[in-house]
């Protein structure tokens, strides 16, 4: 072979898909309409992509029940998870169970385009690891209050997507849902927030664009998994200081210890109070 003529190799696309389907995680408090939200991108979208959905219940696999009752996927391709113990334990503590999960649907239908994880219903602070989940959804309904987005939480916060759920019931339970959504995107420095209702195609859509736009992201190598971290910035107002109270983070390497510095609290503030 002359010199200057190298042998052939093979090189690999600069922009090659990634090995294993995106997953997608969904959180959010008990009744907020999880399990319907994921019915409805699965009707949605099971023309257009490889599906699978795990659920996580504490004792029991309902909602996975209730998603197989739906017709919306292949029962096959639906998997609880009974995590036994608080549900932010599975998603975001030891994440094993529900990795195992994906891992064996992966196994069984690859290839996969998109696993779905739902979490049981939770409180303000769950979120997922990132060593779960590629992206996150946090939901809330405006049946939980209209003040439930002031009340913090990083799923609020820094989830991937917000979405405000059941907004046609807001005329029904005295709830300003504009101003509800316009506090979602205040809190969210510029992150998405959608506006849903199942029986409004135009904000179903919304949501699909966001999903089908997240995975073109995560099959280009653009998306970078990011993690809300357990506890976002918040404020305390009590009796001692009824007129200014003091807001403090919490450390975020430990999610259930409660961090003894606060941010910009006042002189003689308490310490280490309960969130």
């Amino acid at each position: 072979m002359p010199e200057d003529i190298a042998p052939a190799t093979a090189a690999a696309p600069a922009s090659a898909e990634p090995a294993r389907a995106m997953r997608l995680g969904v959180a959010g408090p008990v009744g907020t309409g999880k399990s319907s939200l994921i019915a409805t991108l699965c009707r949605r979208l099971a023309d257009q992509l490889s599906l699978a959905v795990v659920t996580n219940d504490i004792y029991t696999d309902e909602d996975a029940r209730f998603l197989r009752s739906a017709g919306v996927l292949d029962p096959d391709r639906i998997r609880p998870v009974e995590t036994g113990a608080c549900p932010h334990t599975a998603i975001r503590d030891d994440v094993t169970a529900n990795l195992l999960a994906v891992e064996d649907l992966e196994a069984d239908f690859a290839p996969l385009d998109l696993v779905v994880v739902e979490s049981g219903g939770d409180n303000l602070t769950a979120t997922f690891s990132p060593a779960l989940v590629d992206a996150q959804i946090f939901v809330l309904d405006v049946a939980g209050g209209g003040d439930v987005v002031r009340k913090g939480g990083p799923g609020i916060a820094r989830a991937d997507l917000l979405v405000v759920n059941k907004t046609d019931l807001g005329p029904y339970v005295g709830v300003d849902v504009e101003r509800m959504v316009r506090e979602g995107v205040a809190a969210r420095d510029g992150r998405p927030v959608v506006a849903l209702s199942r029986h409004d195609e135009a904000s179903v859509d919304e949501l699909v664009a966001w999903v089908l736009a997240t995975l073109a992201g995560y099959r280009a190598g653009g998306h970078v998994a990011v993690d809300p971290g357990p506890m976002a910035p918040h404020f305390h107002a009590d009796e001692e200081h009824p007129d200014g109270g003091f807001t403090h983070t919490h450390d975020n390497s430990h999610d259930n210890a409660h961090d003894d510095s606060h941010d910009d609290a006042p002189q003689g503030a308490a310490v280490g109070e309960p969130a």
